[in-house]
C-alpha cells in the first residue's frame, strides 16, 4: 500500500514543480486505458437512495487574480482541460490524482454568480458523475486551496488547464 501513496506524492510533487516553473509540459498523456482514478470527493450514495434527489455539488463565482472565476462551495478554483473537446473525460490515473474531477451525487447547484443552465454532468468510466460547465468536465488542482490559484494556463498531461469564467469560457 505504501507504493501507491509514494507514486501519488511523487506525481503531485512533479506537477507542483511544473506549475511553479511556468507551465512546461510535464507529461504527454494521461494514464493507460482501463485505469481508474482514485480521486473521490464524496461518499457513495446510501443503498436505495436516488442520487438525482440529493443536492449536488455547488459551483459558484469568486474573485481571483484572473477576474471572476468558477469555484466549488469552499471557494477553490475549478478548471477545464482544453484537450477535452467534448463532455467525455480524458483525465484518469495519475492525471486524475493531480487534477481530481469535480464529482457530484446529484444535480449540480448553481451558487452565486453562476447560471444553472450552464451546469450539467457526465459519466466517468467508473460510473461516477462529474460536473460539467457548458459541456466541459470540471477539475480541481490538488495543491490549490480556497482563494489560491496555482496552475491556470499550465500545460500538463497533453493539454492546457484553465480556470473558468462564470459564462463558461476559459479565463485568458
Amino acid at each position: 500500500m505504501a507504493r501507491p501513496v509514494l507514486l501519488t506524492v511523487a506525481s503531485a510533487a512533479a506537477v507542483l514543480a511544473v506549475c511553479g516553473a511556468g507551465g512546461r509540459d510535464a507529461a504527454a498523456a494521461g494514464s493507460a486505458p482501463g485505469t481508474v482514478s482514485a480521486a473521490v470527493t464524496r461518499t457513495a450514495p446510501a443503498p436505495g437512495a436516488a442520487a438525482a434527489a440529493r443536492p449536488g455539488t455547488t459551483i459558484k463565482a469568486v474573485s481571483s487574480a484572473f477576474g471572476r472565476i468558477l469555484a466549488d462551495r469552499r471557494g477553490q478554483a475549478v478548471y477545464v482541460f482544453e484537450k477535452e473537446t467534448t463532455s467525455k473525460p480524458e483525465c484518469y490515473g495519475t492525471c486524475a490524482r493531480v487534477w481530481p474531477p469535480v464529482l457530484t451525487e446529484g444535480r449540480p447547484v448553481a451558487g452565486g454568480g453562476v447560471s444553472a443552465r450552464l451546469l450539467g454532468t457526465t459519466r466517468r468510466r467508473d460510473g461516477k458523475r462529474q460536473v460539467t460547465v457548458d459541456g466541459q468536465p470540471l477539475y480541481s488542482y490538488v495543491h490549490d486551496s480556497p482563494g489560491r490559484v496555482l496552475c491556470h494556463d499550465v500545460r500538463e498531461f497533453g493539454g492546457l488547464w484553465l480556470v473558468v469564467r462564470p459564462d463558461g469560457t476559459p479565463a485568458p
